[in-house]
């Protein structure tokens, strides 16, 4: 598999910090030339600086863009395909997040949580996909979540309507392409750390307790199983796997789920604080 992508280029939004920023080093690890956008100008600078230190700096283009607009993710679209002439991976990633219960969140935090995650990857994909469709190849790589499958305690209404958005957009994509040389990647993940997310934005009293004995992914992880499920094409990727069957067990017991999750009470366990790195160390996975 390895520089299985090379010549091939690659997209990636929300990509200059956490799993994004994994992502986009993967991608290039793996040969590809990667452009990534992000709106953050300090994540931004902040990759920058850490790419100066990477033995493929040459192979990622960081760019600012805001994918709530529009003509914005439009023109970095455009403005890719006219230096390279090919579009092959296009991975939606960027989110917003904030955690708050119905009551307390304002509309506005709402409908950005929606523009940001949904609408970015709306206007991503209706931008790449007659692209790739004209050149007979590419691969959509959309990023969903537990939260948006599994509606249990403790979750942010607007992330799991977000998520639920992106994850039926995602698979019915993928009923409308069967037959096309386009292959699209829907990414459910259960609990990530090292990122943003826990470091900035979820409280761990906000997850199941039982989440504390269970394993969790670090954005190195989430990032090497994307390249796989490109390579392999797959269709869903569920990471850790066991989340599979917490699906399954929420579709068939979907109050039993939610009552055991609620045994203990809230997590414990201090997410943000765990440091990772790409490449993986020889035996990680």
């Amino acid at each position: 598999m390895e520089n299985f992508l090379k010549g091939q280029v690659c997209l990636v939004t929300g990509g200059a910090q956490g799993i994004g920023w994994a992502i986009s080093q993967a991608l290039a690890d793996h040969g590809a030339q990667v452009f990534t956008c992000d709106i953050s100008k300090e994540s931004l600078a902040r990759a920058a600086e850490e790419l100066t230190t990477l033995p493929w700096a040459d192979r990622i283009t960081l760019s600012r863009c805001d994918v709530t607009a529009r003509a914005e993710i439009e023109g970095w679209i455009t403005k890719v395909y006219g230096q390279t002439g090919r579009i092959d991976v296009l991975v939606n990633n960027a989110a917003f997040v904030k955690w708050n219960d119905v009551a307390e969140m304002t509309v506005q935090e709402a409908i950005c949580t929606m523009e940001v995650g949904y609408n970015g990857t709306v206007y991503g994909v209706k931008a790449v996909l007659p692209l790739m469709q004209a050149a007979g190849r590419g691969h959509i790589v959309n990023m969903g979540s537990s939260a948006g499958g599994i509606f249990i305690g403790g979750a942010s209404a607007a992330y799991a309507a977000v998520k639920a958005a992106i994850d039926g957009y995602t698979q019915t994509l993928q009923i409308e392409l069967k037959d096309s040389p386009v292959n699209v990647t829907l990414v459910r993940l259960a609990t990530v750390a090292g990122t943003d997310f826990f470091g900035k934005h979820v409280a761990p009293s906000r997850l199941p307790r039982m989440g504390d004995f269970m394993s969790y992914l670090t954005p190195p992880q989430v990032a090497e199983g994307v390249v796989r499920a490109i390579h392999k094409r797959r269709a869903v990727l569920h990471m850790p796997r066991y989340l599979a069957l917490f699906y399954l067990a929420f579709a068939l017991a979907p109050g039993l789920l939610r009552r055991l999750t609620a045994v203990g009470g809230g997590g414990r366990r201090d997410y943000g604080q765990v440091e990772w790195r790409y490449p993986l160390k020889d035996g990680e996975s």
